[in-house]
């Protein structure tokens, strides 16, 4: 019988820890935790780790430079990075730095799980209604200011620095931004991130 999968799980949290360790250990994988960066890079787990999951805010190390690192030494190590709401703006330059995926707090379990397996399997975490062409094609249904509205939200604004920009209300983003979760069948934030790195979005839309 093969040997169940290792995912190792970085997080300064130890009740997070515990908590993912028994999540994932029920859901048939092994697990090794580590307290930070550093410790995981220097452990004897991490030749043998086949995903890592990260916090983006660490004391020490942050999750964006082990990312880096990991994938320095490691190119093929899928690395899903774990963020607060208030950290979309690193979580996109995580993907741009090569993560798999970024899961927002709190995270559905089955969300996380799917995205694990998704890694192993080699694919990058997205759903079949997320090609490149189907993407595209839900891109010309946005209108100009829809576009805009994309643009700064994978910026990791907040709508009411996406109001400032634009010069319109709130309320107004709100609005707009419905329309470009629905337009782009985006179930949440981290889906349309992923739909627009795809799309080359990222590029257009800067720093």
């Amino acid at each position: 019988m093969p040997e169940s999968p290792l995912v190792c799980l970085i997080d300064d949290d130890p009740a997070l820890r515990h908590s993912l360790s028994f999540l994932l250990d029920m859901a048939g994988f092994r697990t090794a935790c580590f307290s930070g960066g550093e410790p995981f890079l220097h452990a004897p787990e991490f030749a043998s780790c086949q995903c890592a999951i990260a916090d983006i805010r660490m004391p020490g190390m942050s999750g964006i430079d082990l990312l880096r690192q990991a994938r320095s030494m490691r190119p093929a190590l899928p690395v899903i990075m774990i963020t607060g709401h208030a950290d979309v703006p690193l979580a996109v330059e995580a993907m741009k730095a090569g993560a798999v995926d970024f899961i927002e707090k709190p995270f559905d379990d089955d969300r996380l799980i799917g995205s694990i397996r998704s890694s192993l399997e080699g694919r990058v975490a997205r759903d079949e209604h997320q090609k490149p062409r189907d993407i595209m094609e839900r891109l010309e249904a946005l209108s100009d200011r829809e576009h805009e509205v994309l643009l700064s939200l994978v910026r990791g604004n907040p709508n009411k620095v996406v109001a400032y920009e634009l010069g319109i209300s709130a309320r107004t983003v709100e609005i707009h931004r419905a329309h470009v979760m629905a337009k782009m069948n985006a179930r949440n934030l981290a889906d349309l991130v992923r739909m627009a790195l795809a799309a080359g979005c990222l590029d257009q839309a800067g720093p």
